[in-house]
């Protein structure tokens, strides 16, 4: 008898090493978002939306986000790296995946997005078709996050992803390829970057 299809599996891989400059040094991660660390959030939001395995990629105070966060079942990736940028996390995120060698396909998300939640997540986890698969959530039209990457991305994205700019070359390279997935209806793609920003958290 036939074998069913797999179900793919879409990885987390939640970017949570941002060491907050213009917060005053205050780690992203640990910033409170309903009483818990940001970190929490971002999590549950991947998990909701269908991903898992789920890996975080820390940085800023590393070794307090593992103490004060509840982070159990995921992954963490340490980048010793982080100051570098977003690019650096990104790279050791990938890494890891790649390592691990279980995902089809990963799907990034920011931790200071609290905006978006487990629908948008579930909304561009649904335009995986293969490994060769590329997709983001768009708001009005414009790229934003989350981004899914097919495994067959990883190394050429890890490649290419130096400074803040992560995967924004590659992208616009392999445009044509890129299925942007209307988000704008159940998402808001705000970061928290600025103190005047932390008034989204609640």
């Amino acid at each position: 008898m036939a074998q069913p299809p797999k179900e793919p599996v879409v990885a987390g891989l939640l970017l949570a090493a941002g060491g907050g400059r213009r917060l005053g040094g205050r780690p992203k991660a640990l910033l409170e978002h309903r009483g818990r660390p940001l970190v929490e959030h971002a999590v549950r939001v991947l998990r909701e939306g269908g991903c898992g395995p789920v890996h975080v990629v820390l940085g800023a105070a590393a070794d307090r986000v593992r103490q004060e966060a509840d982070l159990s079942g995921c992954v963490l990736v340490d980048n010793p790296g982080w100051e570098e940028g977003m690019g650096s996390s990104l790279r050791a995120g990938l890494e890891s995946l790649a390592s691990a060698a279980t995902a089809d396909a990963a799907l990034v998300s920011l931790v200071d997005q609290p905006g978006i939640g487990a629908a948008a997540v579930a909304r561009v986890r649904s335009a995986y078709r293969s490994r060769d698969s590329l997709a983001a959530a768009a708001y009005e039209g414009e790229r934003g996050h989350p981004v899914l990457f097919g495994a067959h991305h990883w190394r050429d994205i890890a490649a290419g992803a130096v400074g803040d700019r992560g995967a924004r070359a590659y992208l616009k390279e392999h445009e044509a390829s890129l299925a942007l997935v209307e988000c704008g209806d159940i998402a808001e793609a705000y970061d928290i970057d600025t103190e005047q920003d932390l008034a989204h958290l609640e």
